[in-house]
């Protein structure tokens, strides 16, 4: 198994055998306006460059959407990954909207999906607590995980854009995974939270997954991210996290 922190929640996964591109937003540096209503909305986004060149980022076997918003699929990734190329999404909404945008082998995840001897298992998360879900939840809307499994590779979650909560508690008892990927940028909504997880949130799932090597991703590009990763990295040293978590710059490749 190898994992890319390319950008933001953008990763390469390189897992048995097959390559993954997850959640490309590939637009240049400042592309585009702060998310209104979030904080820091007076800046632009990405606030970096993209790490590895656009013909590098997209030469993949398969694409994983975990939902359409604008930080995890944006058109810049639209343009430039290969209309063929085949993407999964986490529902039939999120795959009309792929489909729209010209691409032709959409698929849907599901429980027992399978990509070239690769099992992706869908799983549940909530995009924010359940205060910020009452209030905006139509904006925040649904959310994907996955489980990686395929033969001796170890077992990889990739929890996507959630919070801490039952659903991300509940997967790590069911699947027990060696390796686990947080969304750990603490994106704020003001007056709301967090609505990915923030360091008290790295730090449950840490305790909860004594096995596991946690990877910290979606850090340093959004501009509502309150949290960096030398702030986390201080956290994971204060709490004693620091032999398995993991809080890669742009562009490493983690190996395991």
């Amino acid at each position: 198994m190898k994992i890319t922190q390319i950008r933001s929640a953008t990763l390469l996964i390189d897992f048995g055998g097959t390559r993954f591109l997850v959640d490309p937003v590939l637009a240049d540096k400042d592309s585009y306006p702060g998310i209104p209503g979030t904080y820091n909305a007076h800046l632009k986004w990405p606030k970096v460059d993209l790490s590895l060149p656009i013909s590098e980022v997209v030469d993949v076997n398969a694409v994983i959407v975990t939902h359409t918003h604008r930080d995890h699929w944006d058109e810049a990734a639209m343009a430039a990954i290969r209309k063929d190329m085949p993407v999964f999404a986490q529902h039939e909404n999120d795959a009309r909207l792929i489909k729209d945008a010209g691409f032709t082998d959409v698929r849907i995840l599901s429980e027992d999906s399978t990509f070239r001897g690769v099992s992706l298992i869908k799983t549940p998360g909530q995009h924010g607590s359940d205060e910020a879900m009452a209030v905006v939840g139509q904006l925040l809307g649904q959310v994907c995980g996955v489980i990686f499994k395929s033969g001796d590779e170890k077992t990889l979650y990739l929890a996507g854009d959630t919070v801490w909560n039952r659903y991300v508690e509940d997967t790590l008892r069911n699947h027990s995974p060696d390796v686990v990927i947080l969304n750990s940028g603490d994106a704020q909504i003001p007056g709301l939270g967090p609505v990915i997880m923030n360091k008290e949130d790295v730090y449950k799932v840490f305790k909860a997954a004594p096995r596991a090597t946690l990877i910290a991703s979606h850090m340093d590009a959004v501009n509502h991210a309150a949290l960096t990763r030398a702030q986390l990295r201080n956290y994971s040293a204060k709490t004693g996290m620091v032999h398995r978590l993991l809080v890669p710059e742009d562009g490493e490749t983690l190996i395991f």
